[in-house]
């Protein structure tokens, strides 16, 4: 089963490509505000075989294809030709999703191994609202992909080597490491790294030891590399309580830090030398990539090796792409960083490209991603006016829910109203995030995010709880009624269910623009018209078989409505 608009182009493929003399053409098969559907691939075949498109059109309303598809036929206009479905045609195909464990959604075509690299917080630094971004959109994409049947590979990037360890490791052994672990352990991992800068800021003592301890970590001081893993776990077991509560899926098997690549680094570098891409710029080592350039016109360097002889944080981005393509396998890396990366990796992705490292059909992409602002329009920044920790946000959102759902539905047990107000905390905060179009930014509103109605969340959720109680009020299994015929003779059964049906393509179309917003908008738009055929259409007040027909469409809504949620990382409540 597939979008009966994608039915309807894939049934008339080979009808137009025999109209166009054996070659593909498009029958450009779109949505219509006069019927189910508009056939408009007529006009451009006309221009390309020179023909009246109207008397295309017609040849393909008098081809018969769509007999037992549709019920009403119209050449319009130009040469538009609008489609009315039959009933016994959607019925059939909602009978097919209904038995469907997938819904209707097919694996891909081509299955792939998909690396996205997500989230990426720095060791001794706490999460903030900055990476809330990075890592809801990731968690999506990765759902996303597995659910069509790639082999999805999540690496977390974590900032987990480099010179600011040489401070924090004197600073963790000044501290002593059980205090220092008791500290961390309770998630103050900001305060730690500001105390340790500070010192480094004020002691020239300091500053050396630190210096000293960074040759250290870098030659391989094993009694260093030892203090190195401590922070390194402390601030693991850290971010692990975050995911936990935000409902991602990274564990401590994806990480991926700075330090997997740094062995890596020497090779990578002797291989550009090799293929003659190096060129000496004031004693740095760079590699100009084709097409970029600098605000006076002249070549844009990516610089490997600093004049002092150190790898380059690009250098070590080059070497992650290596370790992706040689060693995972990869054929489609995705990059879940902010915009303002994008140059970096397009720089990146093109000096791989020039080394013969990212080939074709190996794909490198940035998915890109705006801020998040608070009312002033600026960066969203706490009261203090540091960055907003990620943790105290969640715990602000399930708070919030908790007074929202202890208002709306004061009979739910404070043990219950808990469980909810954590699905409907979290869902509401990713949902808020995941609905905007990435490129965008966009300003964080507690209100606006938490509301039950509305392009929310909560909303969404709300939808599926309220066909849950249908069922509750009735008695009846959901499950019961999965194989009973679902009959379409009112507008809102009909729009219902071509909105159920196209639940396909809106998953097609969210993977190929890598835009989780485009899933939002479908399972708004589904609940939307759930809505609607709820205040108009009767289900348990019904006679049979109608009764039966509307709870089948009833359940077959909440499958897809959870299903749909579950790809976005929320949870859909039986009871809210």
């Amino acid at each position: 089963m597939s979008d009966p608009l994608a039915s309807l182009s894939t049934l008339l493929a080979p009808l137009f490509a025999d109209l166009n003399g054996g070659s593909p053409a498009d029958p450009t098969v779109r949505p219509s505000d006069r019927a189910d559907a508009q056939i408009n691939g007529a006009l451009a075949l006309a221009k390309q075989v020179g023909a009246n498109p109207r008397d295309l059109a017609q040849q393909v309303v008098d081809s018969g294809l769509l007999t037992d598809v549709a019920t009403d036929l119209e050449v319009a206009g130009p040469g538009f030709i609008n489609v009315t479905f039959s009933s016994s045609f959607l019925e059939a195909e909602l009978a097919v999703v209904a038995a469907d464990e997938r819904l209707g959604v097919a694996p891909a075509a081509e299955l792939k191994t998909v690396v996205v690299d997500y989230s990426a917080p720095n060791v001794a630094k706490e999460m903030h609202v900055g990476h809330l971004r990075s890592t809801v959109i990731g968690d999506s994409l990765v759902r996303l992909h597995e659910s069509v049947g790639h082999t999805v590979i999540r690496e977390n990037h974590i900032g987990d080597w480099g010179r600011p360890f040489g401070m924090l490791i004197e600073h963790l052994l000044d501290l002593g490491e059980d205090v220092a672990s008791d500290g961390l352990s309770q998630g103050d991992l900001d305060g730690f790294y500001k105390q340790a800068n500070a010192k480094f800021n004020d002691s020239e003592e300091f500053q050396e030891r630190a210096r000293e301890r960074v040759v250290l970590l870098q030659g391989g001081d094993e009694p260093t590399l030892v203090l190195w893993r401590r922070l390194v776990e402390m601030s693991n077991a850290y971010f692990n309580r975050v995911y936990t509560k935000l409902d991602v899926l990274l564990t401590d098997d994806d990480l991926a830090g700075e330090s997997r690549y740094q062995p890596l680094m020497e090779g990578v570098y002797e291989r550009l030398e090799a293929s003659g891409l190096l060129h000496e710029d004031d004693g740095a080592m760079v590699v100009y990539p084709a097409g970029f350039k600098n605000r006076d016109g002249d070549p844009l360097p990516m610089i490997a090796k600093s004049q002092t002889g150190a790898f380059m944080y690009a250098t070590s981005d080059l070497a992650c792409v290596v370790d992706r393509v040689e060693r995972l396998g990869a054929d489609l890396m995705l990059y879940v960083i902010g915009s303002p990366q994008a140059q970096h990796l397009q720089m990146v992705f093109e000096v791989c490209a020039m080394a013969g490292w990212l080939q074709e059909p190996t794909e490198a992409v940035h998915v890109g991603f705006g801020n998040v602002l608070g009312e002033d329009r600026k960066m969203m920044r706490s009261r203090a006016g540091d960055s907003v920790k990620l943790a105290d946000l969640l715990d602000e959102a399930v708070e919030r829910a908790e007074a929202a759902i202890a208002e709306k539905n004061p009979d739910i047990g404070p043990d219950d109203r808990l469980v909810i107000a954590n699905m409907v905390g979290i869902g509401a905060l990713k949902y808020f995030d995941l609905s905007t179009e990435r490129i965008k930014d966009y300003v964080f509103d507690w209100d606006r995010m938490l509301a039950f109605e509305g392009n929310t969340g909560p909303y969404l959720q709300y939808a599926h709880a309220r066909i849950c109680s249908i069922f509750r009020r009735a008695d009846i299994g959901r499950a019961s009624v999965r194989a009973a015929h679902i009959a379409l003779d009112q507008p809102q059964e009909r729009a219902l269910a071509m909105r159920l049906l196209a639940y396909p393509s809106a998953i097609d179309n969210t993977l190929d623009s890598y835009s989780p917003h485009k899933l939002c908008t479908y399972v708004y738009e589904l609940a939307t018209d759930f809505s609607s055929f709820y205040q108009e259409c009767p289900i348990l007040k019904s006679d049979e078989p109608v009764r039966t027909s509307r709870l089948a469409l009833a359940d077959l809504t909440a499958r897809v409505l959870e299903h749909s949620l579950g790809l976005l990382g929320i949870t859909a409540p039986e009871q809210m």
